[in-house]
């Protein structure tokens, strides 16, 4: 009897665990903004990237499994593609909370923080393995009601205290922290095979510069064998993520990129970004030679992140254009 029950168990929690590992679908950041202010509601400026931002992590908590960065039992404890998936998203949810916050939020830099916004950003930055006391999901849930709070607020016309401002020189402070993520990863999904970095780059340019220590000359910098999946799937989350916001974006910012002739430039983002997406056939993430005999998924990952902060280099620098 106990062997027959250990046997159910071990047979459930494998089935449970293939199904956990299903990342979640994309979704229309336009449906998604009329089925969160209801079909008869009047958009306002920042609902989109708002309703965007908070579709995203309630998938991030809701997806089948919830959230699984903080499991401590089978099969959550033992899966790791899915929690660093999550652990890509919510670096992105992070930074454009910041940048709701800090930017979009207000006038000039001597103008109040938004109340509701002030709960966001740091619930959102409380670590993401929390078990227990407070347990990681339910911090992020009080952050995404702040956020619904803030959603109310700016679509009222009678309040005047919430506002989203759709600037170029806001979204250009975004683009800076969105370009700095993914050439981190770029770097990290390019060492998978080993990166040769030809002596110290740290202080180019710069001749007064100085560093706290000194670097070593050539050297090859190597993603442990052992992450190489898990750096795969943090940039499969955080490009998911990313993809969203900017079609947020487009449609939130559509008169200022149009001034700008910058909405080329976004959609072509998002298609690099929606290629980052394309199905994954291979049970394993392959870490082939560059030019070898297998596949190599994190470098196929790579170009697409690089693509993609190439372009968001060009957009930011059309942005700062006057």
């Amino acid at each position: 009897m106990g062997v027959g029950l250990f046997i159910i168990y071990f047979l459930i929690v494998i089935f449970l665990g293939f199904y956990w590992s299903s990342e979640p679908e994309a979704f229309s950041v336009r449906d998604n903004l009329v089925e969160k202010l209801g079909p008869n509601t009047e958009i306002v400026t920042g609902a989109a990237t708002t309703t965007a931002l908070i579709r995203t992590a309630e998938i991030m908590l809701d997806k089948p499994g919830g959230y699984l960065s903080n499991d401590i039992a089978p099969p959550g404890l033992y899966l790791d593609n899915i929690p660093n998936w999550e652990f890509g998203v919510l670096v992105q949810v992070r930074d454009l909370a910041r940048a709701f916050r800090e930017n979009f939020s207000r006038s000039q830099s001597q103008s109040a923080e938004d109340i509701d916004l002030v709960i966001v950003e740091p619930q959102f930055h409380l670590p993401n393995d929390s078990w227990l006391l407070p347990a990681s999901e339910d911090e992020y849930r009080k952050a995404v009601a702040a956020l619904e709070s803030y959603l109310q607020r700016i679509s009222d016309r009678d309040d005047q205290d919430a506002q989203f401002y759709a600037r170029a020189d806001n979204l250009a402070r975004w683009l800076v922290n969105v370009e700095s993520r993914l050439g981190s990863l770029s770097q990290r999904l390019s060492a998978s095979v080993g990166q040769s970095q030809a002596g110290s780059l740290e202080l180019a340019g710069e001749t007064g510069a100085e560093q706290s220590t000194e670097s070593v000359g050539d050297r090859v910098v190597t993603t442990p064998s052992m992450q190489i999946d898990d750096v795969f799937y943090e940039a499969r989350g955080a490009t998911w993520a990313l993809m969203h916001f900017l079609q947020a974006i487009e449609i939130d910012f559509e008169a200022v990129l149009r001034d700008k002739n910058a909405l080329v430039s976004v959609r072509q983002i998002i298609r690099e970004l929606e290629a980052s997406q394309r199905t994954v056939f291979s049970p394993v993430i392959l870490n082939g030679g560059g030019f070898g005999l297998f596949a190599n998924h994190s470098l196929v990952m790579a170009n697409y992140v690089s693509r993609a902060n190439a372009a968001i280099i060009d957009l930011r620098e059309l942005l700062n254009q006057g």
